[in-house]
């Protein structure tokens, strides 16, 4: 029996984990904890094999006001948690960061690819990254996961954005474009994998497709038993235009393949049968 606490009580991926390795009561035993006060500091961790870190802060605005948040949450916290892993006996550490370290918009990001975030919520996590990895050795494991977009039932960020403008609109580009992402239960099983290894080191999750926003969109109406138009009439215009939310939603973003290990054991659902576990 692995003895596994979550941190983030109520993060997204933190209650996906726990309901996934719920599944398997005789193996996994699961604790999630939140860090939202000082109570967690008294918590003993020594009961526990593995802590996975999914505690943070993202899909927040980032503006001057609340830049110090960031560093303190995503950063200071993070450090502190793996801190006080190391000196209760915890056998590894799992911190969830975040593609945004390498700070592009649109691209590919291979093996060379450097680290250079641009946004408070990026810099937070590589600098949490870098401190965390200060205590890694062969009795405290320590494994980073820097995932593409995570989507599933009842995600937040811009995945139900886009599928509430599928089922609200007639029309929708196609264009062919490339993202990276990732299912939660994908992720999950992918977490899963290493906490049974007990691996450490740098990981980068994602689907073995990469996603088509044209495609994506196409699959959440179908899922919903309706049909949106597909045209290419708007394709030059949305080509000229420079803005964030049309390169997250058209441009490509992608981690080279050769980057993301043993993905034929973690991709448990094609991008099709996400999408309609997502929907449906």
């Amino acid at each position: 029996m692995v003895k596994i606490l979550i941190t983030g009580k109520n993060s997204y991926v933190g209650i996906s984990l726990a309901k996934w390795l719920g599944n398997y009561p005789s193996s996994y035993s699961v604790y999630m904890l939140s860090l939202r006060d000082e109570s967690w500091e008294k918590k003993d961790f020594s009961d526990y094999d593995v802590v996975v870190h999914v505690a943070g802060i993202a899909h927040i605005k980032e503006s001057k006001h609340i830049a110090e948040m960031y560093y303190k949450v995503n950063r200071d916290l993070a450090f502190e948690t793996a801190k006080k892993a190391k000196k209760d006996g915890v056998k590894q550490f799992i911190f969830l960061s975040s593609m945004s370290v390498y700070g592009i918009e649109s691209g590919e990001i291979n093996k060379t690819s450097l680290e250079i975030p641009k946004t408070n919520y990026g810099k937070s996590k590589l600098e949490a990254e870098e401190l965390i990895n200060t205590l890694s050795d062969c009795a405290f494991k320590v494994a980073i996961l820097r995932p593409p977009m995570v989507y599933g039932k009842g995600c937040k960020g811009n995945y139900p954005r886009l599928a509430k403008m599928a089922l609200n609109i007639p029309v929708f580009p196609n264009i062919q474009n490339r993202r990276s992402m990732i299912y939660a239960e994908n992720l999950c099983e992918f977490i899963k994998l290493l906490i049974d290894k007990c691996d450490s080191g740098l990981f980068f999750p994602q689907n073995k497709e990469y996603v088509c926003s044209s495609e994506m969109i196409k699959l959440i109406t179908e899922a919903h038993g309706t049909r949106i138009y597909m045209t290419k009439i708007f394709n030059p215009l949305l080509k000229k235009m420079k803005n964030n939310t049309i390169n997250k939603v058209f441009g490509d973003l992608i981690y080279d393949k050769q980057m993301s290990e043993y993905q034929e054991n973690y991709c448990l659902y094609d991008f099709r049968e996400s999408v309609f576990k997502t929907e449906v």
